[in-house]
């Protein structure tokens, strides 16, 4: 499809969306995003050809929260491969991001690597293999975005990390049952700091361009996942990237997908293009709403599906 055609969709999904940004309610468990205005918007697409096309106020920067769990998993699998399988499985919760309950029952393995259990374990296995885990995550996004003034929101990092106790605890129940190898408040002080990089929709469109092109970062041709570890990392998305809503979203949307609580959800449409967008209004279950209506609205206007 011509650019022009993708900008005059996203025009319009910017403008159809206009009134649900009073809608959700942001984050407010987090202090530091408490603060946000709600009434933001941006999507932007990155193409497997390399073009960019966005709407909205594109400029706008937000912490990426759960969408760096997608980079977590990369690195770890970068790392470990499937040897990485034996400490986080690969199946839907069905439950809330942050359940404990389900984590003592499963003795403490967690149900996938997108719930924070999950991440969280990731992040340790990571913490194993890294002697600078947050430099080294740090310089992945700027490498894959493009951009080398990408920063930590340490005020957001550090609000996180004030909060973590209920992280914290299933850290504490995951190193009870044997899978957990470091100290817990390293590795939550790491994970908090990777929730906390600051990108935009069109560096964070860009710097997961690699989902959507077999594994192949765009820009600099870089293998950074291997096209097998590609399908099953987009697979795990589709299932399991929006938490217990996500099969709700491959119903309405039928992309692979990762939201984060700041607002933002990254979906991806194999050889064709990543599409990242910004509104910090959630819902119930911790979804941008005007997030997922634009997406919605973009999978019908395109006629586009996985299937």
């Amino acid at each position: 499809m011509p650019t022009t055609d993708y900008q005059r969709v996203l025009n319009e999904i910017t403008q159809e969306v206009a009134p649900l940004l009073s809608k959700g309610k942001v984050a407010d468990y987090i202090p530091a995003l408490a603060e946000v205005d709600p009434e933001q918007f941006s999507i932007a697409i990155y193409t497997t050809e390399g073009e960019i096309i966005c709407a909205g106020d594109c400029s706008q920067r937000f912490t990426i929260q759960s969408v760096s769990k997608v980079m977590t998993l990369t690195m770890a699998l970068q790392r470990y491969g499937d040897e990485l399988w034996n400490r986080v499985g690969k199946e839907p919760s069905g439950t809330a991001f942050n359940s404990l309950t389900q984590l003592e029952f499963e003795k403490g393995v967690p149900r996938n690597p997108f719930i924070n259990a999950g991440a969280i374990v990731t992040c340790d296995a990571l913490y194993s293999r890294l002697s600078a885990p947050m430099h080294s995550m740090l310089e992945t996004f700027r490498l894959l975005s493009g951009n080398r003034g990408i920063v930590i929101d340490k005020k957001v990092a550090n609000s996180e990390y004030e909060f973590r106790h209920r992280n914290a605890a299933m850290a504490h129940l995951m190193k009870s049952f044997g899978n957990f190898e470091n100290d817990v408040d390293d590795v939550l002080w790491s994970y908090f700091n990777f929730c906390s990089i600051e990108l935009n929709c069109v560096e964070l469109a860009k710097a997961y361009s690699f989902l959507a092109n077999k594994g192949v970062d765009q820009p600099s041709g870089e293998q950074v996942l291997s096209s097998r570890q590609n399908k099953q990392l987009n697979s795990l998305l589709f299932t399991s990237g929006l938490y217990d809503a996500a099969g709700d979203f491959g119903y309405r949307v039928g992309m692979p997908g990762k939201s984060g609580v700041s607002g933002t959800i990254l979906a991806v449409l194999p050889n064709k293009f990543t599409v990242a967008v910004y509104s910090p209004g959630l819902n119930s279950f911790g979804n941008s709403v005007a997030g997922i209506a634009a997406l919605e609205l973009l999978s019908k206007k395109l006629d586009i599906s996985i299937f």
